[in-house]
């Protein structure tokens, strides 16, 4: 099974090795989508959780009991279709290349289920045509 979850860390919990923890301790594997953790200051890290669902439980569990604030993280691309200008500009930030530009009608194509959700797309529009439903 698979779980999206956001983590939230407390200063004083960024040093620890989460990934190598979920791997070692709870056979789950911990694909890191997004992370922003820096020393002395509140780190968040976005990943995907794979495993036996009871291990997921119990891994999560775990992770709160050391502090560490575990939300589901549901949110997702959106793209404003009368906004959006089909300029091609987010294609080339997205690492997965859930956009694309169709080489027929250059019309932008968004591929949902591919999407890492990085949002390296959102400040890249110039027409603020896209953005996530959270």
């Amino acid at each position: 099974m698979k779980k999206r979850v956001k983590l939230t860390f407390p200063q004083r919990s960024v040093h620890m090795p989460i990934t190598y923890r979920l791997a070692k301790d709870f056979n789950i594997a911990a694909n890191i989508i997004r992370a922003q953790v820096a020393p002395n200051q509140i780190g968040t890290l976005v990943v995907e959780l794979s495993g036996d669902i009871d291990q997921l439980d119990e891994s999560i569990d775990w992770m709160q009991t050391q502090g560490i604030r575990v939300s589901l993280a549901s949110r997702e691309i959106l793209i404003d279709e009368e906004a959006c200008v089909h300029c091609g500009l987010c294609t080339g930030v997205c690492p997965t290349e859930s956009l694309t530009l169709d080489p027929q009608t250059f019309q932008l194509q968004f591929n949902r289920t591919t999407c890492v959700m990085c949002e390296q797309c959102i400040p890249t529009c110039p027409v603020n045509a896209i953005s996530t439903n959270l």
